[in-house]
């Protein structure tokens, strides 16, 4: 399918610009510690920040400090932790979590399925606890009935599961990108503008579902979303786009 990027007003201080990273502006890795910001991006979303008045957030399931390291030195403001994190402001510190850390046990209990195969990498963002399987894509049906089976031993916690591309994830309930991009969008300078949302994983549907609620604009990245016509086959094409948008006012108006 080819891209199809959506048209935009030229005033791009009407515009919120919230960014999912690792397989949308990021591609992905072999492991999360491997991915790589290009130069050409970060100047790209310097311009950006300018161009819509620094209404450009990142919306991600990793946590803010970790976003800040691999982004270094920009510091955006941040939903981390899929929703757990919030920072409002660039450069500031992050508001309270909205939680506490996931209880240890847990993540100890879900860190025995990588004993399995040594293609399994774990990750732990402090909210949640992730298991990667990209290496070992053989393992996939292993990990996600092990870690549901787990899951469902744990029912007296509120946790959930998030399946990705070739990654499951636990976490609490209550948070979620979406909600958390609700509260963002009542800060300034994201306050009573358009929210352009880009995503590519299952974490991001909710954020989509939200966005006729604010007028606003989604675009997904290498799968299709009902409702959602805009969208780019690669996060190359998506660095592209938002190199070109950075620079250039000629946009039809929406």
């Amino acid at each position: 399918m080819p891209n199809v990027p959506p048209p935009l007003p030229p005033d791009f201080r009407t515009l919120a610009v919230l960014l999912d990273v690792d397989g949308t502006i990021l591609d992905l890795a072999p492991t999360p510690l491997e991915v790589s910001v290009p130069d050409t991006l970060r100047d790209t979303l310097m311009r950006l920040r300018e161009r819509t008045g620094g209404a450009v957030a990142f919306v991600s399931g990793r946590p803010v400090g970790e976003l800040d390291r691999i982004f270094s030195p920009l510091e955006f403001p941040c939903i981390g932790g899929h929703g757990a994190e919030l920072r409002t402001k660039a450069g500031a510190l992050p508001q309270a979590p909205r939680l506490p850390p996931l209880d240890r046990d847990v993540k100890r209990r879900f860190a025995e399925i990588a004993q399995a195969s040594p293609g399994i990498v774990l990750e732990d963002k402090g909210y949640s606890f992730a298991l990667h399987y990209r290496l070992a894509p053989e393992q996939e049906r292993m990990v996600h009935e092990r870690a549901a089976a787990i899951c469902a031993s744990l029912d007296a916690l509120p946790l959930e599961l998030l399946p990705g591309k070739l990654v499951v994830e636990i976490k609490q309930r209550g948070f979620t990108k979406a909600t958390a991009v609700r509260e963002l969008m009542t800060y300034p300078p994201f306050a009573g503008r358009r929210p352009v949302f880009l995503g590519d994983d299952v974490t991001d549907l909710g954020v989509f579902d939200i966005l006729p609620d604010y007028d606003g604009i989604g675009i997904s990245v290498g799968r299709d979303v009902p409702g959602i016509r805009n969208r780019f086959e690669r996060p190359i094409d998506v660095r592209g786009w938002l190199e070109k948008i950075s620079r250039s006012d000629a946009f039809a108006t929406s």
